[in-house]
């Protein structure tokens, strides 16, 4: 690629991703479709994720788009963390307050590589997770964006809560309460919504960085589409006074099994493999269980759901996490699952080609905990959802599924299961489990009504990353706002 002075590109945008999968794959996606526009854009990554995103940017490069990876190491001595923490899949929750100090530290060598390696930024793009890119931006003297791998529907409700005060006089942390400024109502406990990293233990001060990160953006990039939530869109940036560009999306960059499949960890199936067996079954007929990939179950709650799984009847896809982790009644319950349901049921034990099953025409419901990823990835593939929410945003998802778009039901959680010291060990019975997913696969009027919206939706989802539609032109205008023309000086975007 011919891009050392910048000439053959028009910007040159620095994503910095958070090192989790639920919020490192949509930023890769739009750098790549940003590529796909004509821009520069570079990946920050750590030693240990860099393999994970490197076969889509591989391929990226092979069409000939302006795609740059640049691998940093984390300092992890300084900050208390073992040899192996660069991957925080291996990092304790009670040490992710280390982990964030150790990212913070990129910052120097960060600003040093982009300073030495032409052509230089235009834009920076940071995850609210990296507080530290507003000194980097302001170094550099660029404009910084936030992206979020969320909708504008979580960001105006979490801002509402904050801003109008909702949970003040509020004792009680389960104590529903509407949130204020929506035309719709909406109610959510302190417990299901209470603000970005606010109620984990030892990020009290992160919390109020994130809140101010926010504020002072010069702008917002979500993976989100326009017609799916339009008054929500303009409602945050009116309430933010900042632009908002719905991107998403995003996943749709992949239309190709092969790309579809490198999305993410390296997968615990072969793609060829699980496509053999969905080929082998009815349309719309089987469910697909996944709670990502923080989100884990109890022993008992595994029991419950593979129990409620086989009882409701239909053929599964169940990818079941940290499965060796659960002690030995876990794993023969696993293994005698596995031969009562054989060739009805499929167990993944570990990363699973999540948006390739999906595309599936076979899969016809996904039982997900929510996360934003998992809840636009069924919706553009036009299906119904099961609700399960684990923790953070996840409640505030389940709710736009559920109660805003009409396109799922819920299992009835109503507190987080995650960092908690009194864990809960079955959260959701067998029956709650069975009932679900009949009611999202069955048939009957209200099946018949959520899956009407929802392929409604996913239509209008592929409309909008198209020529002409809306989250083409707003990475068109992401483009014009920050070319190189523009590269000095920083300050909000009109």
């Amino acid at each position: 690629m011919a891009i050392k002075d910048g000439g053959d590109v028009k910007a040159h945008f620095v994503f910095i991703p958070m090192m989790f999968q639920g919020h490192l794959i949509p930023a890769v996606d739009t750098a790549l479709l940003l590529a796909t526009h004509g821009a520069l854009a570079s990946v920050v990554v750590t030693p240990s994720h860099t393999g994970r995103v490197r076969p889509a940017v591989d391929f990226a490069h092979k069409s000939g788009l302006p795609v740059r990876l640049v691998e940093l190491p984390l300092e992890l001595a300084a900050e208390g963390l073992p040899d192996g923490a660069d991957d925080v899949d291996k990092v304790p929750s009670d040490r992710w307050v280390n982990y964030f100090r150790a990212l913070a530290r990129l910052r120097a060598p960060l600003e040093r590589h982009l300073r030495a390696h032409a052509p230089f930024p235009t834009c920076v793009v940071a995850d609210i997770c990296h507080p530290w890119a507003r000194e980097l931006a302001a170094s550099l003297g660029v404009p910084r964006l936030c992206f979020l791998s969320t909708c504008a529907f979580v960001l105006l409700c979490q801002h509402n809560v904050e801003r109008f005060d909702a949970y003040g006089g509020v004792a009680d942390d389960h104590e529903l309460v509407v949130v204020p400024g929506l035309e719709k109502k909406v109610e959510v406990s302190r417990a299901q919504a209470p603000g970005f990293f606010r109620g984990m233990p030892g990020f009290e001060k992160f919390a109020d960085e994130v809140e101010q990160v926010l504020a002072e953006a010069d702008g917002i990039i979500i993976d989100s589409f326009l017609e799916m939530e339009p008054e929500f869109v303009a409602g945050y940036a009116e309430a933010r006074r900042m632009k908002v560009w719905t991107v998403g999306p995003v996943s749709l960059f992949h239309q190709r099994a092969t790309t579809l499949a490198s999305r993410g960890n390296t997968a615990a199936i072969d793609a060829d493999e699980c496509l053999r067996w969905l080929d082998g079954k009815e349309p719309s007929s089987v469910v697909y269980v996944s709670f990502g990939s923080i989100a884990h179950a109890e022993p008992k709650q595994v029991v419950e759901l593979g129990l409620g799984l086989e009882a409701s009847g239909h053929p599964f896809i169940w990818v079941v996490k940290n499965a060796d982790q659960h002690g030995e009644d876990v794993t023969e319950f696993l293994r005698e699952l596995e031969a009562r349901v054989a060739g009805r049921g499929l167990l993944i034990r570990g990363w699973a080609p999540q948006v390739l099953i999906l595309s599936h025409a076979a899969v016809g419901g996904f039982v997900t905990h929510s996360g934003w990823n998992s809840t636009v990835e069924a919706i553009t593939t036009g299906l119904p959802v099961v609700t399960w929410p684990h923790f953070g945003d996840q409640f505030l998802n389940a709710k736009f599924a559920v109660e805003v778009l009409g396109v799922g039901v819920d299992v009835g959680v109503m507190e987080p299961v995650m960092y908690r010291l009194d864990q809960k060990g079955i959260v959701v019975g067998r029956e709650v489990v069975e009932e679900a997913v009949r009611s999202i696969m069955d048939g009957g009027d209200e099946w018949e009504e959520r899956r009407r919206r929802v392929r409604a939706l996913a239509a209008k989802a592929r409309a909008a990353v198209e020529e002409g539609g809306s989250s083409h032109g707003n990475l068109l205008d992401l483009i014009k706002n920050f070319e190189f023309k523009v590269a000095a000086g920083c300050g909000a975007i009109a």
